[in-house]
């Protein structure tokens, strides 16, 4: 039976179960709630599944900053990104004193586009951000050869891209300095808050841990555990709060476990929105290529002119049958702290503009049932017959 119409169905759910609520109370019972053991097994998974260090934080928000402060992105530096993300992709530049400098996306990938790439570096250009939009990895060859053809750093927006695969190799495992990961409630592996940094370089990831929790030499975990005295510790620069409570890692460590099933459930999702929203007036989201995995974080349609609504309608009108969508995104050059800011104007990236106004994100979570996505299916038909 197909969910009442009177029941909200919500655009993006937490998949968590048993499991995850029975490691939340044997880490409660072990003592450890802030950074220790459960923080260190999943930074061990993470560092063996992608090769180099991973360091485990509180938000993809603070591992982005700790990344770029660890390569020294630093006042009156530029750094290169796509207005077609969240802000948080751009304001860790402005808390290091840097400004982004903004690309356009490509209208069919809605990725950062690298032919647009080279003409934006200038002498200020210390690295590039690129950000992998729903689950579908960024032209990575391309932005690594521009990389290292002018001496750039490279650190991932991985935040939509667990298990995204690129030319067969993982996300998280490709020749850039830094990728981040975001745990976020609505993400692929979720824990309310959370997220990873995966760096090649032992130092960088180094200063990425101890900048973490106040640029202190030792976490508590280790103090608390060594021979050395534990309130024996050194401050070697004035650090963050950046650290993963216990708490998040224990759900974690279940949320990877289940990993492949969830990310089944969400293909097993958008092959079914593709098969049975086939013929209607919409773009729909373009597919890894093959051999390749798209992680299906988001599932983005895009109204075609010929629709006969407006992208704002279609959306309350999706609201009225009581079920949540969302846009992704609202391009950064349309909100008045970086337009004002940078001097933009709509037209600066028309690309991303465009898609600002014509895009909509379906429900796609691997806790849907086959009957809330009957009910998604049949209202977007009787909205666009």
């Amino acid at each position: 039976m197909v969910t009442s119409i009177n029941s909200f169905l919500h655009f993006a759910l937490p998949d968590i179960g048993e499991a995850e609520i029975s490691a939340v109370v044997e880490s409660l019972r072990s003592g450890w709630m802030t950074t220790g053991p459960s923080s260190k097994q999943l930074e061990t998974i993470f560092a063996d599944r992608f090769g180099g260090e991973a360091v485990g934080v509180n938000s993809c928000t603070a591992g982005m900053h700790l990344a770029l402060e660890a390569l020294g992105v630093g006042p009156g530096d530029e750094v290169i990104t796509t207005p077609y993300t969240f802000t948080a992709t751009a304001e860790v530049v402005r808390y290091l004193g840097a400004d982004p400098v903004f690309v356009d996306i490509d209208t069919e990938t809605f990725n950062i586009d690298p032919r647009l790439i080279e003409k934006a570096i200038t002498k200020k250009t210390k690295a590039i951000m690129p950000v992998h939009f729903g689950g579908l990895a960024c032209d990575m060859d391309a932005i690594l050869r521009i990389a290292r053809s002018h001496g750039l750093k490279v650190v991932e927006d991985a935040a939509h891209a667990l298990p995204t695969t690129y030319k067969g190799r993982d996300v998280g495992s490709l020749e850039s300095d830094a990728t981040v990961f975001s745990f976020y409630a609505t993400k692929t592996l979720a824990t309310g808050e959370g997220g990873m940094v995966v760096a090649r370089d032992s130092e960088v990831a180094g200063r990425c841990r101890t900048m973490r929790l106040h640029g202190m030499d030792r976490d508590a975990f280790n103090r608390y555990r060594s021979t050395r005295p534990a309130w024996q510790y050194d401050i070697i620069a004035p650090g963050f709060k950046y650290n993963m409570p216990d708490i998040l890692a224990s759900i974690g460590l279940v949320q990877y476990s289940r990993l492949g099933e969830m990310h089944a459930k969400r293909s097993q999702l958008a092959e079914r929105y593709n098969r049975e929203l086939f013929g209607l007036p919409i773009q729909f989201p373009p597919q890894a290529p093959l051999g390749d995995i798209h992680a299906w974080h988001l599932y983005e349609i895009r109204l075609k002119d010929d629709a006969g609504i407006s992208r704002d309608a279609f959306i309350d009108q999706m609201s009225e049958r009581g079920i949540g969508t969302s846009v992704h995104f609202i391009s950064l050059h349309l909100m008045s702290y970086w337009s004002k800011t940078y001097g933009l104007t709509p037209d600066s990236y028309p690309n991303a503009a465009l898609a600002s106004g014509a895009a909509v994100s379906l429900p796609i979570y691997s806790k849907m049932t086959d009957d809330d996505q009957t009910r998604i299916i049949e209202a977007i038909h009787s909205i666009l017959s």
